[in-house]
């Protein structure tokens, strides 16, 4: 067989995994959620799945312990965590490999998600290790369907970059998005986070969860720059998620089903074309691509969106 041959072979070929068919080796990997807060989230089976596997990798196992003692789990515990990946992560695949069932676990919710446990997730995968979730608590999709904002089209986008380039490169990209946005921010850069989400989009519907499921579990609705405001009064405390609205419900009202996408209420530019609001801002700065860039913002469109239609306009 020729060299491509054999990569027509390969592109073209499936891997099936029967997560629960008999089998001799290799042995599972089980993706286990734990609770985000509240301990009786822990599901049955979840319990169960811990105290059956050979082995429970955690990405804290101080705080993995509580939990598992509180279950009274007593099965070995080791480190799997994104500054030992690269050590741990191929002893476990080993381990895997000869036929152990290891349970991967992360600090709160499920694992794999924002977390180095999708590395050793993909890596079984590949070896044909089967890869089992075990369901469970997920802050993204709890803090989703308490927002109030839309549920149909969504886009989980993680942790934002922390330096000002990073950033403003993330919110370019989510800018165009028309569902939901979903992402998570730690409480001391809350309050920069949304600053940043304000002055592109203050007319977007947002809201910060924070605390899910614990005694102090909060939800704060608004837009985006009442969300701005509320911070500066309420310092944010514990682990929050942030929802944005996307383009294709932004200048609803909160409880309305449905949207446009169009300019949003009170903007200057509500009534120029895309062409004008682009030459307005470039007549102020002298830059093009600057005024691109502002035009893209103000209208939540990524510059390449910018670029390709005032290309066709010409």
């Amino acid at each position: 067989m020729s060299s491509a041959d054999h990569q027509r072979s390969e592109t073209s070929s499936v891997a099936v995994q029967k997560s629960f068919a008999a089998r001799d080796k290799p042995g599972t990997l089980y993706l286990v959620a734990t609770p985000i807060g509240n301990l009786e989230d822990m599901t049955f089976r979840a319990i169960r799945t811990l105290k059956e596997v050979d082995l429970i990798a955690a990405e804290d196992t101080r705080q993995s312990r509580k939990l598992l003692t509180h279950f009274e789990i007593s099965n070995r515990l080791v480190s799997y965590h994104e500054h030992n990946k690269e050590a741990s992560g191929p002893e476990l695949l080993r381990l895997l490999s000869e036929g152990n069932s290891i349970a991967l676990i992360s600090d709160a919710g499920l694992p794999a998600i924002s977390d180095p446990g999708a590395d050793l997730a993909a890596e079984a995968a590949a070896l044909g290790i089967p890869v089992v979730p075990i369901p469970g608590a997920n802050a993204a999709l709890s803090a989703l369907i308490i927002s109030a904002l839309p549920t149909d089209r969504f886009l989980f986008a993680g942790f934002p970059p922390r330096d000002r380039k990073g950033m403003d490169r993330f919110l370019d990209g989510i800018g165009s998005e028309p569902g939901t946005v979903i992402l998570y921010e730690a409480p001391h850069r809350l309050k920069k986070t949304i600053e940043a989400i304000a002055a592109r989009w203050g007319h977007r519907r947002m809201a910060i969860v924070r605390e899910l499921t614990k005694r102090y579990e909060e939800v704060v609705r608004g837009t985006a720059e009442a969300c701005a405001r509320h911070l500066e009064e309420v310092p944010p405390l514990g682990e929050c998620v942030l929802l944005l609205e996307g383009t294709a419900s932004a200048g609803s009202a909160w409880g309305s089903e449905t949207g446009t996408a169009a300019s949003e209420p009170g903007s200057w530019w509500s009534a120029l074309s895309l062409a004008e609001h682009v030459d307005k801002y470039e007549a102020e700065s002298g830059n093009r691509k600057e005024a691109m860039r502002l035009a893209a913002r103000d209208r939540g469109l990524s510059r390449r969106d910018v670029y390709q239609a005032l290309l066709k306009q010409e």
